[in-house]
Formats: C-alpha cells, structure tokens, sequence
C-alpha cells in the first residue's frame, strides 16, 4: 500500500507547491491592485467583481471538485487577498453563531473584522456611524416572509444595499446535556419559533416557548441554564458546546434567509442583478397599476412585491419591490423613471449582484 501511495502523495507535494506560488504571486498583484486603488481613492471591496469571479469559476470548473466547493475556496482567496489591501469590518446581528454572522462569511469570506451587535437597529447605526464597512441584516425568510424592521429601516437610512446573501436555514434543537431531560423552556428568536412550530407542536407541546433577540442568544442560554433548550442552526451549537437533541426540526424543508449587506458603496453592474426600490402610491384609483405599469412595458421583470404599513395611522402603505437588472441597465433606468413620475415617494435601496446560492 505504501508503494502505491508514495508516487500519489509525491504528485500532491508538488501540486501544492505550484498552488503556494501561485497563491503568493496573486497576492503580490492584489497588492498592486490595492495601490492603484488608493491612488484613486476606490473602494476596497468590489463586490460585482468578486460575483463576477464566483460564477467564471463555477462556468470553467471541469471537475470533479463541485462548484459551491470551489467557490467557496476562491472567496477564501479573495477575502485573504482583499485584507492585505485593507482589512473590513462588518456589523451583524448578533451574538456570534447565528445564522447573520454565517451571512457575513458567506459573502466577504473569513478574513475580515466582524462587530456583533444586539439588534437590526445597532447594525443600521454601527454602520451609518462608519464604526462598521458594511453591515449585513435579514431582509426576508422564504417560510415567514419579511423582516419588518429591516424594511422601516431601509426606508429612511442613507445606506443602500450593496449585495444579498441566500443562506438554507436548518434548524436543530439544542440543550446543554443532548436531552429534554429537566427542560421547562424552549427558547429562539421568534421567526425561528414560527419555522418550527408544526413541529414543536407534534413533540413537545407542553413545553413553554420563549421569544428571545436571537437564536445564539438562545443557544448561550442553554448553556447556562439546562433548564432551557435553544432552537438554532449548527454554528450556534458547536459554538457553545451544546448537544443535539433533533437536527433540522424546521417545518419547510426548503426554508432560507435572505440578507442584503448594506454600507455606503454604490455597487456597479455584475450581469446578474438585482434592484430594490421602496415606493408609494397616490390616492387615486389605478395608481398602483400605472406605477407597475411602467416595468412591463419596458419589458423590466419584477421578483418581490411586499407591502408594509406607513405607521402613521392613516392606512397608508409603503410597496418594497425587486426587479431584475441593475440600475444602470437602459431599461431598468427608464422604467424607473417612469416609475418615480407616477409615485407619490420613491427611493432606490440599491442595485447589486444576485446572491450565488
């Protein structure tokens, strides 16, 4: 067996020996990218160009290594890469090991500065503050829609949203033994709580369930108290040394989180894109079609359609709407701008590369 698998680990040593050099020369020239970059005062992370990179690997790779494997090993490049440039701090809604903190490595890699914060509203503030580049918050869950909060933000922040992030939410019951021995509260964040609810009801309907401000909040609680059990993602558990009682428990087998990654950046085009927009419609009858209106007839298709109350108590509605296609396309740009012409309010949240996964 030894004789076979000299010759093999041989090839793999000087494999990895071309691969070191060639991780080392592209790292000299992110460099030189870096210099240029500050000599024309441009931002760092470009995150058009990092989708654009993503999607030529997945197109090139021949195989057998998969695509999410090997993107996931170029993002690693590039976030080690872009830190010799200058390393990014990125505000989530914390604490660590949720599902936002996975959000934030999934889309900048794990060579960055990351800033826990105690809600959506701290991200918001951290990064508008510039104590953070970017923050990174959930916009919406495909099982319980949207995250409210996030809207009303977006509404009046002066930051717009720079990418999304599609993360699979996999839900595990969590206690600081591995069992429900002694448990007298289930404790997540209350969007957690809703995904697994058929399930929670069909096991362990006696047991009080506890909204909390997050899911690894949760999780720190039942490793404090065995008292308690937490609903969260894997992350949280080997994080705080919990034990699984039942992995994913989440009702929709298919559930996901969307997140959009805000900041100050105004991200150029990637080729597939996404714009997001909030608006409001005139008192008058047919307003909402005629504000529509304009996207069909310039051939613009619309992904999301959510309505959210003004809360000025007056039943009036703000309308958050996606469109496929970056702001700058002719299109895009006409229809809204046909658009903004028949709104009562109209702001762009931003225009970005359409999340990978």
């Amino acid at each position: 067996m030894n004789d076979k698998l000299k010759p093999l680990r041989e090839q793999i040593d000087a494999i990895d020996a071309q691969i070191l050099d060639l991780l080392n020369r592209r790292a000299q020239v992110a460099q030189e990218v870096g210099h240029v970059k500050a000599e024309t005062n441009a931002p760092v992370f470009r995150p058009e160009r990092e989708a654009q990179v993503l999607r030529g690997v997945a197109d090139r790779n021949p195989g057998p290594m998969g695509n999410a494997e090997m993107q996931t090993i170029f993002r690693e490049i590039m976030s080690a890469c872009r830190s010799l440039e200058k390393r990014v701090t990125v505000a989530f809604l914390g604490p660590a090991g949720t599902y936002s903190e996975q959000a934030v490595y999934q889309q900048f890699g794990t060579a960055v500065d990351v800033l826990a914060c105690a809600s959506i509203d701290e991200v918001f503030r951290a990064t508008e503050a510039g104590t953070a580049d970017f923050g990174v918050v959930p916009v919406e869950n495909s099982t319980e829609g949207a995250i409210g909060r996030t809207l009303d933000l977006l509404l009046n922040t002066p930051l717009t949203i720079s990418g999304e992030v599609a993360i699979a939410v996999r839900h595990s019951l969590l206690t600081g033994t591995g069992t429900m021995d002694g448990v007298t509260a289930i404790c997540a964040h209350a969007q957690a709580l809703a995904q697994c609810q058929i399930w929670l009801n069909n096991n362990y309907p006696e047991i009080e369930r506890r909204a909390v401000s997050s899911n690894a909040e949760a999780a720190r609680m039942a490793r404090d108290d065995h008292s308690v059990a937490a609903i969260a993602g894997e992350r949280a558990g080997v994080r705080y040394s919990l034990g699984t009682v039942k992995a994913n428990i989440q009702d929709d087998p298919h559930n996901r989180t969307r997140f959009a990654v805000i900041g100050t950046l105004r991200t150029g085009p990637s080729g597939i894109d996404r714009t997001s927009m909030a608006l409001a419609a005139p008192h008058k009858a047919g307003s909402v079609y005629r504000l529509l209106g304009s996207l069909a007839q310039n051939g613009v298709s619309m992904t999301r359609f959510e309505s959210r109350p003004a809360r000025n108590g007056n039943w009036e509605y703000y309308f958050y709407v996606d469109v496929e296609g970056h702001i700058e396309n002719p299109a895009v740009a006409k229809a809204l701008e046909e658009l903004q012409g028949n709104a009562a309010f109209f702001k762009v949240l931003g225009s970005y590369p359409v999340s990978l996964t």
